[in-house]
C-alpha cells in the first residue's frame, strides 16, 4: 500500500507533499532525522492530509496531480477552510 500525504508547517505556513509505504516512518524522518533541503528547516511538520493506493504509478500521479498549481491551490483551499477558519493559525496566507 502506497500513501500520498500533505504535511503542512504552520509556524512558516509551507506545505509539502509527498508518497510513501510506511506513513509513520516517514513523518518521523520529516520531524526527527529528516535531512532533505525541502523540510528541514520548517519543522515542525504536522499531517493535514492522505490518500492511500494499492499501485504505486497511482499514488505517483495522484502526488504530481497535489504538486501542480491545481493542487496546490486545492490544498491551500483546504488549509484556510480548515485551519483559518477555525482560528488554528493567524489569518494571514503565504503569497
Amino acid at each position: 500500500m502506497y500513501t500520498v500525504y500533505v504535511l503542512f508547517s504552520r509556524q512558516f505556513q509551507k506545505v509539502y507533499t509527498g508518497h510513501t509505504t510506511d506513513l509513520l516512518k516517514r513523518f518521523h524522518f520529516h520531524n526527527e532525522h529528516g535531512r532533505q533541503k525541502g523540510t528541514l528547516p520548517y519543522r515542525p511538520w504536522e499531517v493535514i492530509y492522505l490518500e492511500h493506493f494499492e499501485d504505486k504509478q497511482d499514488a505517483m500521479r495522484r502526488e504530481w496531480l497535489l504538486k501542480s498549481g491545481k493542487g496546490r491551490a486545492w490544498i491551500w483551499g483546504r488549509i484556510q477552510e480548515e485551519y483559518y477558519r477555525d482560528g488554528y493559525i493567524g489569518t494571514a496566507l503565504p503569497e
